[in-house]
């Protein structure tokens, strides 16, 4: 249950950062997916540096994995040229 729960916030958050970040992404659903999942372990990252806790490569919550899509995202776009956002 836990995984379906993980793909499905994953699932969201890409959905979100794809909404909030300016322009056309042309992905899929699966590469929505994807970059959710990804925003998902990169939130987890940034929420165990900024706390004292250990790292933890898991669903950080749905507003840290929408902070870290939005950041992988972006990130994706400046390293592939494919858009430049403001």
């Amino acid at each position: 249950m836990g995984l379906i729960i993980f793909l499905v916030i994953g699932l969201v958050a890409g959905f979100i950062a794809r909404a909030v970040v300016p322009g056309d992404d042309s992905m899929g659903i699966i590469g929505t997916l994807v970059l959710g999942l990804i925003g998902s372990f990169v939130g987890g990252t940034l929420a165990s540096l900024i706390g004292d806790g250990p790292m933890n490569f898991s669903a950080s919550g749905l507003i840290g994995s929408i902070i870290g899509a939005i950041i992988a995202l972006i990130v994706f776009n400046m390293v592939t040229g494919r858009k430049r956002v403001a």
